[in-house]
């Protein structure tokens, strides 16, 4: 197994860059050197770290998904947190005025619908305006940095969920995605990335030999990060996605499902990377609360050729054909929004039953070649 050297581990690189300078950070617990230090504290102590900014859940990983997040002093550090997950998700003049340069070491899912990469997006864009630097501690793409799968989202369908036309799995580094971000999508800021060493874009997050750290509560295994990107539609529906059990994403079902059945239906598909089994569950929190659930745990067999969006589309398709009068999208939070399958998806197809899930994942194909294609100019491995 090569041992891969995190950005955050190259002490030579981060001084040129960094040295003399006043940083701002946004990190949570994924931010941790290969001594098992926080980089918040490796900042701290070597580096003149002026503040941190928190994405969804905090830089320490204490807070829930959803939860708003309030500005703080963090008590290990004693360096000021601003909130970039509560009533702003884009860092004021205010927020940036004591800093140089902002720089963001994260472990990302590798999924659009992931809030970290907007976040850093926002900074960017922030940085542009105040005249900031950009830095990038780059990290694995633990679903490797070749497959590409989903569809893009249309004009008008953009959120903190999916807020540029990029696919479900897109195949790139945060550091890749920083440069994309910059260049596709006009942002321009002064971006630096410090990349890793001895990482390739085949691998999977285990064949790093680096520990995995749960990039958030609900983000306990590199299985969940893997089925992450084809459960999490059911995000906009009234299925459990496994939120308040053990397994998260790679459980689906709900109080009216009969597990068997749909376990049988969905192995007959004959899915690649694949299988099904009957599983009965009660979530402690969120959907179904207290309650029953029949459904399926997927059961990843081949990882290499596992298609989780393809997966998600035609678990989708299956259980809202089983019951049409049980099953339900759900509403927009608020007037102003669209209902959540719309932004998990891109469009409103699906939900208006203009396309079917498969029809939809059929029409995503073209779309995911032409990503493809514009994804390359940014290799950095």
């Amino acid at each position: 197994m090569d041992k891969v050297i995190l950005a955050i581990d190259r002490k030579a690189e981060i001084q040129s860059v960094l040295k003399n300078k006043r940083i701002g950070l946004i990190t949570n617990p994924t931010g941790m050197n290969s001594r098992y230090e926080s980089t918040i504290d490796v900042f701290k102590d070597e580096l003149n770290l002026k503040a941190l900014y928190s994405p969804e859940h905090g830089v320490r990983g204490d807070i829930q998904a959803g939860e708003k997040v309030s500005s703080y002093v963090d008590k290990r550090s004693g360096v000021p947190v601003f909130s970039l997950y509560g009533e702003s998700k884009r860092p004021s003049k205010e927020m940036l005025a004591d800093i140089d340069v902002m720089v963001i070491d994260i472990q990302d899912a590798g999924s659009r619908f992931y809030t970290y990469i907007y976040t850093m997006a926002y900074c960017m864009m922030g940085c542009k305006e105040q005249g900031k630097e950009f830095v990038v501690l780059d990290r694995p793409n633990p679903i490797n940095g070749i497959e590409v799968e989903g569809g893009l989202i249309e004009e008008g369908f953009t959120s903190f969920i999916g807020l540029y036309p990029i696919p479900q799995r897109y195949g790139l580094t945060i550091g890749e995605l920083a440069m994309l971000f910059n260049e596709e999508f006009g942002i321009n800021c002064h971006l630096t990335v410090i990349p890793m060493d001895g990482w390739r874009r085949e691998m999977y997050f285990e064949d790093t030999d680096l520990p995995w750290i749960m990039p958030s509560p609900n983000m306990p295994t590199l299985n969940t990060a893997l089925v992450y990107n084809g459960t999490c539609i059911f995000e906009g529906t009234n299925i459990s996605e496994g939120r308040g059990t053990t397994k998260p994403f790679e459980i689906v079902g709900a109080p009216w499902i009969d597990a068997h059945e749909l376990s049988r239906k969905m192995n007959l598909e004959n899915l690649p990377g694949v299988k099904f089994r009957p599983v009965y569950f009660t979530p402690t929190f969120s959907k179904h609360k207290d309650v029953m659930c029949g459904g399926v745990e997927l059961i990843i067999n081949d990882k290499e050729s596992f298609k989780p969006v393809l997966t998600g589309v035609t678990l989708l398709e299956k259980i809202k054909s089983s019951d049409e009068e049980k099953f339900c999208f759900l509403e927009a939070y608020s007037k102003s929004g669209r209902p959540m399958i719309d932004y998990n998806t891109g469009s409103s197809l699906i939900r208006k039953g203009i396309l079917t899930p498969l029809e939809c994942y059929r029409r995503w194909l073209e779309e995911t070649k032409h990503f493809k294609a514009i994804k390359e100019k940014y290799h950095i491995y």
